[in-house]
């Protein structure tokens, strides 16, 4: 018998979207230029790699966030026990949606999705500069 998904994807994103603060492209490019604000891009490293990333953003992968954020885990990351506003980002909007929402629930506060994600924030006119090379 084939696996029946109770709380599909679909479902979970309109939860999420309710629950959580979003910014558009062009308000994340005004955002991003302040020096409390932290742009966290969750994408995979291959596609920052083929795509860019957005210049002095923080990468994490969206594997290894929930205990990059956390104090208590031993992969802690000190970026995020800094008093800043982080924006999330992945290629769509997606991801980084799910992402803000459970940050939010972890108490990670201001935490704000990207509307769109790096494919808005292109089409936006942001600076996007190639990935650091090996």
């Amino acid at each position: 018998m084939a696996q029946r998904i109770m709380h599909g994807y679909k479902q979970m994103m309109a939860e999420a979207e309710a629950r959580v603060d979003a910014v558009t492209a062009a308000e994340a490019i005004k955002l991003a230029q302040r020096p409390d604000v932290v742009v966290v891009d969750i994408r995979d490293p291959r596609e920052i790699a083929r795509e860019g990333r957005i210049p002095g953003s923080f990468h994490a992968p969206r594997g290894m966030l929930e205990f990059w954020v956390d104090p208590e885990s031993p992969y802690h990351k000190p970026v995020f026990a800094e008093e800043k506003t982080f924006i999330i980002h992945c290629a769509s909007g997606w991801r980084s949606l799910l992402a803000t929402d459970l940050l939010q629930r972890m108490g990670l506060k201001p935490v704000i999705n990207l509307k769109g994600g790096f494919s808005a924030w292109k089409a936006a006119g942001g600076p996007v500069e190639p990935a650091d090379k090996p």
